[in-house]
């Protein structure tokens, strides 16, 4: 019986990606000299729309990563993706003073996002981003930052449902007003 619930769990857990983002040493000064430690940050995700992070302290870096792969596997969140390619609208998203901006892309963009931002665009599942980080460089603020843009990311469909219409209806509205505006402009 026990064998069957490892290797369920195996199985659950190999559909996820992870990806160290960032690994810190420290140090703690005691009597006879310093004790190092370390601390790892790393993002989860099954690249169909779910991604999480986690954070792990220890005193080895392989037991840091596993303590944070599992935090990670657990604060994951689901995040509606455009043609599961793209998001659906820009976002901007801040943490501390980390400040990102989050732009959906036309197909064939690619990936433009740098260093912690992209391993969580690469693990949720993302092709094509455009992404800016604004204010801090700081790894742990920055995939902050990214996740409360992303946890802002509306679909059509839940938007058409919360406002009680058809999404066609959604569609044609927002079709509307985007004629409308050069029109505006010109005159």
């Amino acid at each position: 019986m026990a064998r069957q619930e490892n290797r369920d769990r195996d199985e659950r857990d190999s559909e996820f990606v992870d990806k160290l983002v960032h690994i810190n040493r420290v140090a703690k000064v005691v009597k006879g000299g310093r004790r190092f430690g370390f601390a790892a940050l790393v993002v989860v995700g099954d690249q169909k729309g779910r991604v999480g992070f986690g954070h792990g302290k220890a005193r080895e870096v392989p037991e840091a990563i596993r303590k944070a792969t599992e935090a990670a596997k657990r604060t994951m969140i689901r995040v509606p993706l455009r043609e599961g390619r793209t998001l659906h609208h820009d976002v901007e998203g801040r943490h501390g003073a980390g400040k990102v901006l989050l732009r959906a892309a036309p197909a064939g963009t690619g990936i433009i996002a740098g260093g912690p931002m992209r391993a969580v665009f690469e693990t949720l599942g993302v092709q094509d981003v455009v992404a800016k980080s604004l204010g801090t460089s700081n790894p742990y603020n920055m995939v902050r930052a990214t996740f409360a843009a992303l946890t802002k990311e509306d679909s059509p469909r839940s938007v058409a449902a919360r406002r009680g219409l058809k999404v066609s209806v959604l569609q044609s509205r927002r079709r509307d007003n985007n004629e409308e505006a050069p029109a505006a402009a010109e005159a």
